[in-house]
């Protein structure tokens, strides 16, 4: 016999009582529903929430609730809620995101994306208003229901709806949206444990809605950050004709980040990184990293010393993060230079995959460049490789979201079969390799930069090498005057050895050995005096009383830009005039 929780002994009586209690049909009815009601719960809490998308969610809650709490089900939400913004409902207006119903569905429902405005009576508005539940038991007396859409609404009626209850989608106190139960008549009245089913429900789909609603917000704040610190246009040159796409990942924003910087003397640098991890501070480290490339290659470095200086920079961010919050944020970057005189490419990679280079008959192959650790290690040297690429070649430049797959070698297989089309332009190369090569749920940003190679015509260059001596100074200014007359430049011949003149007596001052000479003609008219002194000119304001350190002024006022770029032999002052002007 039982024993009561004060351990006496219960009367047989009492105890026959709740026997017969628990044996009648009434009690173990209830007891199936509320175990069926358990089921059911459990299930929503594995099928609604898979995913941080506000739409998607909303679908498996009708999906979830369809057939076995009501039999249309349908889901409508602020449209600020949809955008990833606070909710707020206006005029009553609410998109309908998702709508499901039984294979008989009674009458013609709102359509999923249309916009209802509900009037302030209507059961989906109260529910807005109050955050309380509306149950209307009997559609056909229900005025506040009907002044709707009395058309729609009888329509409804006829075709077999009967009842409806309304719950307000509640999250952390704010309300998201309604979401509307219908049940027609061959199924039935809601009852009371019908509602509060149905509150529990849409009490647990709301908390997945608002993590959804919250992920999107943050999401479109990375990608609006992340698009402001992504190139909006490329810069004109000659040397290559460059197409680009950028995919973000589906999950979350990346930092991955590409480039196409203009350098002196026609050559130009092309830069693809990526950094390690995912949100809004991935994407603020790409835009640190991408200024630092930017000012390391107005320095004219080579491939290798600007991944080392950039390395620096790393492990810096990485310090001050540790000491923040002890996350760290490594990168990896592929760098460039490109210089259509020579044909030549010289890059050098962090931890980064390997270019493709496309020839002109179409044939695919991934160079040999030596691969360096990831930005942020620190200590490790790069190394650099050049490769010569015939005029009509395809750099393409990637990040590793576009050949991510459980196999490398099967990524970059697929990357090589979309890269085979000889006659494609840049931008057509980019719209075959986004279309075949890339996952189908992309986990990672994709970034992708092609550059068809160009070559600058032997006869727009021209090379002297003159001792360093006084007189080669006169023999200088009458080569470069007769080369500018073959360019039908004359009218910018006078500005040009003047140009000449002072650089070349800086050099003769300043430096020992021969000199090298070079005229380059494109866009603009480019001046270049090589020496093996390793000392740059600096510019400054002569006093009144000084004899000289006027020249390189005067060249500055003279030019559109210039500037040193030191070599292994020394170093090569550049000098860019502008065409169009004159």
């Amino acid at each position: 016999m039982p024993m009561p929780e004060s351990g006496r002994r219960e009367p047989a009586e009492a105890v026959g009582r709740k026997l017969l209690l628990a044996g009648e049909p009434t009690v173990s009815r209830l007891a199936l529903a509320a175990r069926r009601r358990l089921g059911l719960l459990c299930e929503a809490g594995v099928r609604i929430g898979t995913t941080l998308d506000v739409r998607r969610t909303a679908e498996e809650l009708v999906e979830m609730a369809v057939g076995e709490v009501a039999d249309v089900v349908a889901v409508d939400l602020a449209d600020s809620v949809l955008r990833g913004e606070g909710p707020v409902v206006r005029d009553g207006s609410l998109r309908r995101v998702a709508r499901s119903a039984t294979a008989s569905e009674p009458g013609p429902f709102y359509q999923v994306g249309e916009l209802v405005a509900f009037a302030p009576t209507t059961p989906q508005a109260q529910a807005v208003l109050t955050g309380q539940p509306v149950f209307e038991p009997d559609l056909s007396t229900a005025v506040s229901w009907l002044v709707q859409d009395p058309a729609r609404a009888g329509e409804v009626i006829e075709k077999g709806a009967r009842s409806l209850i309304t719950v307000p989608l509640r999250a952390r106190g704010a309300v998201l949206g309604v979401v509307s139960f219908y049940r027609t008549k061959q199924s039935g009245p809601f009852e009371e444990d019908d509602l509060s089913l149905a509150e529990e429900l849409v009490s647990r789909a709301a908390v997945s809605i608002d993590n959804a609603r919250r992920f999107t917000g943050e999401r479109a704040l990375a990608l609006a950050l992340q698009r402001s610190l992504l190139p909006r246009t490329l810069p004109e040159q000659n040397a290559v004709e460059v197409a680009h796409r950028y995919l973000p990942a589906e999950s979350d924003v990346g930092g991955d980040w590409y480039d196409v910087i203009p350098l002196s003397s026609l050559r130009v640098a092309l830069v693809v990184g990526d950094v390690v991890g995912h949100g809004i501070r991935a994407a603020a480290t790409m835009g640190r990293l991408r200024t630092a490339v930017h000012n390391f290659a107005v320095l004219d470095l080579p491939p290798d010393e600007l991944l080392t200086r950039l390395d620096d920079l790393v492990d810096r961010i990485d310090q001050e993060q540790a000491a923040d919050d002890g996350d760290i944020i490594g990168a990896t970057c592929l760098y460039a230079i490109y210089d259509p005189v020579s044909r030549r490419a010289t890059m050098a990679r962090a931890g980064h995959p390997p270019p493709a280079l496309v020839h002109p008959d179409g044939t695919v192959e991934f160079p040999e460049v030596p691969a360096g650790p990831p930005l942020g290690l620190g200590g490790q040297p790069f190394e650099t490789a050049e490769l010569d690429i015939a005029d009509g070649s395809h750099l393409v430049l990637y990040t590793d979201g576009l050949v991510e797959d459980r196999d490398i070698d099967v990524g970059l297989g697929r990357l090589a079969a979309a890269l085979a089309c000889p006659a494609g332009r840049p931008a057509q190369i980019c719209d075959a390799v986004m279309t075949a090569v890339p996952p189908a749920h992309a986990g990672d940003d994709v970034a992708l930069l092609v550059a068809r190679t160009r070559t600058i015509p032997t006869s727009q260059v021209v090379r002297w090498d003159l001792p360093s001596e006084p007189s080669a100074v006169p023999r200088l200014r009458a080569a470069s005057r007769k080369r500018l007359a073959e360019w039908s430049l004359e009218t910018v011949a006078f500005t040009t050895e003047l140009i000449l003149s002072e650089l070349m007596t800086n050099a003769i001052r300043h430096a020992s050995g021969p000199i090298e000479v070079r005229l380059l003609r494109d866009r603009t008219l480019i001046s270049e005096v090589s020496d093996a002194s390793s000392t740059s000119p600096h510019l400054r304001r002569a006093s009144a009383t000084d004899e000289g350190g006027r020249g390189l002024f005067l060249v500055a006022q003279l030019a559109r830009r210039w500037g040193t770029r030191y070599t292994d032999q020394g170093k090569t002052i550049w000098v860019e005039q502008e065409l169009s002007r004159w």
